[in-house]
Order: C-alpha cells, then structure tokens, then sequence
C-alpha cells in the first residue's frame, strides 16, 4: 500500500492528475480511484463573490480527517485515501478540496469518497468565510449536508462548518 500522508492542508493549489498517480502508483491491486474536486463558487445566492477565506485549528483538523478515513476503511473495501484540503483566501472557482479513494472496485471507492466528503462538509473543523459585494459573512451548515451525514450514522461528532 502507499506511504504517502492521506492528509494534507495547505494553502497552495493541488493537481488531481499528480495525486491521482500518487495514490495508485505502488498497489497493483487497484482496479478503480475516484475523485471530488470542490470548488469555490463564485456568487451566493446571485451576489457575487470575490473571496472564501477559510481558517483551521492545525493538528485538530488533520487528526479529525484521519480519523475518518479510518472510519471509511472499517467501512468500505478500498485500498487507500487521502483528502487534501486548502485553507487561507481562496479566490472565486479556486480548487479548494480533493477527496481521493482507491480500491479494487468502482463500488466501494464511490461510496468511501462521498462518506469522507459528507463527513468534510459537516463534521471537519473548517470555518468559511465568505466575501460578497454587500460585505463578509461566515458560513453557516446547510440542512441538505446534515441530513447527508446522517444516512451514515454521523451526528455530532465534531464541530465546525466544512469543505
């Protein structure tokens, strides 16, 4: 299996194709990789939108993200994960997530991949913040992503606002 960290925040830009390789490049067992890639929008709700800022606690939120992939491995048959997340001013349509799942079917990669990124939108300790004409506000958790964190038996674990 990889040796590569499964976990990475940083505020520098990512390359799905590099990561892609990465992840698969030393399991010859891997018949499917499966990807996300979040990405700023650039208005809310038709105003415009020049900047997501998005703050961490460093070594909190690494250590709450590994524990989810554990949680994906006992879950889903698959053979690695890793889940980049930027942090800092990020401007309209910047990259600002990668979710990464790889296994021996398409199956259980596509189930790991949308459980880690429904537990990031709800559960990860991340604070947005978003830059509109009318002014700054932060972020609030949607309804739709709770409910899609509940399916999976995830209620509470963590707080904060995600990817």
């Amino acid at each position: 299996m990889t040796s590569f960290p499964r976990v990475r925040i940083q505020t520098d830009d990512f390359d799905l194709s590099t990561e892609a390789l990465a992840l698969r490049a030393a399991d010859g067992c891997v018949g499917a990789v499966v990807s996300f890639v979040g990405t700023v929008r650039d208005s809310h709700e038709g105003e415009a939108l020049s900047v997501m800022e998005l703050e961490h606690y460093p070594g909190m939120t690494e250590a709450s993200i590994e524990r989810m992939i554990d949680q994906a491995f006992a879950r889903f048959d698959i053979r690695a994960a890793r889940v980049i997340h930027r942090v800092g001013a990020l401007a309209a349509r910047a990259q600002i997530v990668l979710v990464l799942v790889s296994s021996a079917h398409r199956g259980e990669a596509f189930q790991a991949c949308e459980f880690l990124m429904d537990y990031l939108k709800t559960q990860a300790p991340f604070w947005k913040k978003e830059h509109l004409a009318s002014g700054a506000r932060w972020v609030d958790a949607r309804v739709a992503d709770d409910a899609a964190v509940a399916r999976w038996g995830i209620e509470g674990l963590e707080s904060g606002n995600a990817a």
